[in-house]
């Protein structure tokens, strides 16, 4: 079976989750998140947009609800061998299905977390769970107890980020190797993906972000693809992924000589991603990592061009985000989240000056150590020309 890690390590897990349910008085969890039903057991679908649901026990018994084409898919990928079908059909009501899998084993009557916070349990399969579970078993939300565990990676984990780390750098020196006046943006993102697959690794959990011209300036996906011109900018935000595991780069790119208004701005950008990286260190709080960065650009007088936010924790993530969201994991002004060590963390400076047009990105994905923290991804912070 393809299961990316060992049967012991995963028993691990569960072990933690087990331990953290009891310290919150739960009797069980219900787990729509596919972050956590990977790391708790393997299995890797995409069947998450659909109603699915794995109940962990107290006592660490696990079964999954989900839909007939997953169901192989649950068995090949992963250490789930209970594995219940609900049935489409028109009027499905899965989460009488669930209800009744829970009254199968033993689990209703107690007091059951739940990750409201996931993508596949939308609004209003969420009121229809609470709707039909109301009664028979107490609902909390347990939305963050198994994204904490996730924050800190374990070796095996860590080989598997360093692997992306890779692939992330061999992404970006495809991208340069086709950046010039004439090239076409659908090559340059071509280039980047086959790296990446080439090595061995997946499809980001979203989209890569490429912009040039006027559109160097967004850092989201927006679709339609342009030529470069012979005076002209790139901004390149992107990952390398291996067995769901993201390590992220941004960039810049200049195409034709930089005006002196980009270049002091990409000094700045690499002076503030440096200084973040410096406070990126185990017990300091993630706020801090953002406040180095805000005291450069803003000495610098680049306040009003740069974010609120400078990064993210990283990790085993699916579509539509590859930011690892658990709560208090972003690199925001306040965030009295401390850094520790096996946390991986994605810096990025972004400083756009919309008056002038001009983009200035820089970032690097890190691995927080026992005494300050580790670049993992290693392409250089240098202005590169084409």
């Amino acid at each position: 079976m393809p299961i990316h890690v060992t049967e012991a390590e995963l028993a691990d897990r569960r072990a933690g989750a087990c331990a953290a349910m009891a310290a919150r008085g739960l009797d069980g969890l219900l787990l729509f998140k596919q972050e956590s039903l990977y790391y708790l057991t393997g299995y890797d679908t995409f069947g998450y947009v659909y109603f699915q649901c794995l109940h962990l026990g107290a006592d660490g018994r696990m079964a999954l609800l989900t839909r007939a084409p997953d169901k192989r898919q649950a068995h090949y990928t992963s250490v789930v061998d209970d594995v219940r079908v609900w049935v489409d059909r028109a009027g499905s009501h899965p989460v009488e299905d669930l209800k009744s899998m829970l009254a199968d084993l033993g689990a209703l009557g107690g007091r059951l977390g739940v990750e409201w916070n996931a993508y596949g349990l939308t609004a209003s399969l969420g009121f229809a769970l609470a709707q039909g579970l109301e009664g028979a078993a107490v609902l909390t939300d347990a939305s963050d107890l198994v994204s904490r565990l996730r924050l800190i990676k374990s070796p095996a984990e860590l080989a598997f980020v360093r692997r992306a780390a890779d692939l992330a750098d061999a992404s970006y020196a495809a991208a340069l190797a086709e950046t010039r006046a004439g090239a076409f943006e659908g090559d340059i993102l071509a280039a980047m993906q086959s790296a990446v697959f080439r090595g061995g690794g997946d499809d980001p959990a979203n989209e890569t972000i490429i912009g040039s011209g006027p559109g160097a300036l967004m850092c989201r996906y927006f679709t339609g693809r342009r030529t470069l011109s012979a005076d002209d900018q790139l901004t390149l935000e992107f990952a390398g992924v291996y067995r769901h595991y993201h390590a992220c780069l941004m960039r810049t790119v200049r195409i034709g000589p930089p005006p002196a208004r980009q270049r002091s701005l990409h000094a700045a950008a690499v002076d503030a991603l440096h200084a973040a990286m410096d406070a990126l260190r185990p017990g300091a709080p993630l706020g801090a990592v953002f406040d180095a960065h805000a005291g450069v650009l803003d000495r610098a007088g680049l306040q009003a061009h740069r974010m609120n936010a400078c990064g993210y924790s990283l990790g085993a993530t699916y579509a539509p985000n590859w930011m690892d969201f658990a709560e208090g994991s972003m690199l925001f002004h306040g965030n009295p989240t401390p850094a520790a060590p096996g946390m991986v963390i994605f810096i990025h400076i972004i400083v756009f000056d919309s008056e002038a047009g001009l983009a200035a990105t820089s970032g690097h994905t890190l691995l927080v150590t026992e005494t300050g923290s580790e670049p993992l991804t290693r392409a250089p912070t240098d202005l590169v020309v084409r």
